[in-house]
């Protein structure tokens, strides 16, 4: 099999050669610069040319094409790119503001946190105060320049799985712009103001991403975005809560890409198992990073509740295991949800999230090694 044979294979539910391995493919499931400088010293790869940032907000690179081959990853990303207007100003060298307004802040090591929104300092808002912000426009060539190329480019000179990396939902936009804290409040106290948020960003959401799928659907495989809705616990909100304001929004960017025929890959962490049912009926048809140390995610249940109609994508535990364990327990781990979620398709194998500067390079090489050495089921 190709590589993109085999992760469509597993998509479809059927058996592929071996279990699709994904490094670098989604913003989600990719390595931290400084993991990958380690991982490239450790292979004696040259530090030469400098690791390719995926993402400056969240610390990521890509991985390199002769680790890529080495470990047989059998994705790559397209990525859309940053708008012409507005785009980032830069406060200190630690320090930025967003297109939409938002404060990041550089956290102890690589990862810049949000800490102030355009919609944090007020006390008790209502839909109204969203008039007078200066929205981004959904049609800034910025976001399409040069990705259908980039996106061709990776179709027609690889043969690995070209997944679209479109923009997290209004879960995390909202949180980012209102904050973390004054937005679960909001939930409670003014869901006027949540849902009149959410739906000003869905709109540029869907405005936004219909224009770059139409750039991009000869050639790529699959969508993935993410929108948080777990924690180590339970789900951010009660099931009730979720359906009534953020589903319909889902629902929404789920049916905009589902004319496009390609498959969606969603992002979130936590424990969401509860909130599978809905997922699915939203019409997404993977769920990564499948947080196996949160509560109630054990991929045995998993697969055996809901493995005919979800492809589990991640799994390899990044709390402990690959962080702290030794090569041996990164071996075992693999094994384990290898053999949970890998019959009869419907599993990626990934880390659980983003590979983190602490995670040691020689735990990176088992994980891939038993990965190909225990695929084959």
């Amino acid at each position: 099999m190709t590589h993109r044979e085999r992760i469509m294979a597993a998509l479809q539910h059927q058996s592929p050669d071996r279990v699709p391995i994904d490094l670098g493919g989604t913003g989600s499931s990719t390595i931290s610069v400084r993991a990958l400088e380690r991982l490239r010293a450790y292979l004696h790869i040259p530090p030469e040319p400098p690791p390719f940032l995926y993402s400056k907000r969240s610390g990521t690179a890509l991985p390199d094409e002769v680790i890529v081959e080495r470990f047989g990853i059998d994705t790559r990303p397209a990525k859309p790119g940053r708008p012409d207007v507005a785009a980032e100003r830069e406060i200190d060298a630690n320090t930025f503001v967003d297109e939409w307004g938002i404060t990041w802040r550089r956290a102890p090591g690589e990862h810049f946190i949000s800490v102030n929104g355009p919609f944090q300092h007020l006390t008790d808002p209502t839909p109204r105060d969203l008039e007078g912000f200066g929205w981004p426009n959904p049609s800034d060539p910025g976001y399409c320049r040069g990705l259908g190329e980039r996106a061709r480019k990776l179709h027609e000179e690889t043969d690995r799985a070209v997944i679209l990396n479109l923009l997290n939902g209004p879960v995390h936009q909202s949180q980012f712009m209102r904050g973390y804290g004054e937005w679960l409040e909001d939930l409670l106290l003014r869901p006027e103001f949540v849902a009149a948020l959410a739906e000003r960003f869905t709109g540029f959401w869907l405005e936004m991403n219909t224009r770059i799928l139409e750039e991009t659907k000869e050639y790529i495989d699959l969508v993935s975005y993410g929108d948080d809705i777990g924690t180590q616990h339970s789900p951010l909100m009660r099931p009730e809560l979720y359906r009534k304001l953020i589903k319909p929004y889902h629902q929404r960017m789920a049916a905009a890409i589902k004319p496009f025929g390609k498959p969606i890959i969603y992002h979130s962490c936590g424990s969401v198992f509860s909130l599978i049912p809905d997922l699915l009926d939203v019409g997404i048809d993977a769920l990564n990073p499948v947080q196996v140390a949160a509560d109630g995610m054990d991929t045995k249940r998993l697969k055996q509740e809901y493995g005919r109609d979800l492809t589990f994508w991640g799994a390899v535990d990044t709390q402990h295991v690959l962080p702290c364990g030794t090569p041996t327990e990164v071996r075992e781990e693999v094994r384990r949800r290898i053999e949970d979620l890998g019959e009869g398709g419907g599993y990626v194998l990934s880390p659980v999230h983003n590979v983190q500067p602490e995670v040691p390079p020689k735990n990176l090489v088992a994980m891939f090694e038993a990965a190909l050495q225990h695929g084959g089921l």
